[in-house]
């Protein structure tokens, strides 16, 4: 999903079944290993997938993307 484009923790909750504190959790989680970038614009916050990770990640959750969304 962040592949594509940048997304908001909001945009991004719409695509799982978790509220918006889970999102945000698991994008605090994300960005503290690394694998998504946080940039803030104004008042709202933005994550983009970290093109630097080791592919063997990035391999991981291609794999396991189809097991997590709706």
């Amino acid at each position: 999903m962040l592949k594509k484009r940048d997304m908001n923790p909001t945009d991004i909750a719409k695509h799982f079944d978790f509220t918006l504190p889970g999102i945000s959790a698991h994008l605090r989680i994300l960005k503290d290993a690394d694998l998504v970038i946080e940039r803030k614009k104004g008042q709202r916050v933005f994550y983009s997938l970290n093109k630097k990770c080791p592919s063997d990640v990035k391999r991981f959750f291609q794999i396991m993307w189809p097991y997590r969304s709706k």
